[in-house]
């Protein structure tokens, strides 16, 4: 299973929203997802730490190094195919080049 961290300002509406088409849409293209949203603000080295992808609403700094893939995930908002598609793209591709 490929563990993905959404992450917004409130961690209650977009990071949920973000979660709920991350995990529909990478089912449909037969991949086994976990989304967990949170607040950016709660986000620490070892929480990041449990992750494969991180998946915020836009690019975010941290007092310690992101290792794992960021992939802003805030044009899937937008509902728009021809924005949220490349950012689930993305995620695909993160996901094919791990050895899960």
């Amino acid at each position: 299973m490929i563990k993905i961290l959404a992450a917004c300002g409130a961690g209650i509406n977009s990071s949920h929203q973000i979660k709920s088409a991350i995990e529909e849409e990478m089912k449909k293209r037969g991949y086994n997802v976990h989304v967990d949203a949170v607040v950016v603000k709660d986000i620490n080295e070892d929480m990041m730490n449990q992750y494969d992808i991180f998946a915020p609403i836009s690019k975010t700094k941290f007092s310690f190094e992101v290792k794992l893939p960021m992939i802003e995930a805030g044009p899937i908002l937008y509902r728009i195919p021809a924005m949220a598609d490349p950012v689930f793209d993305e995620i695909e591709s993160a996901i094919k080049s791990m050895d899960k």
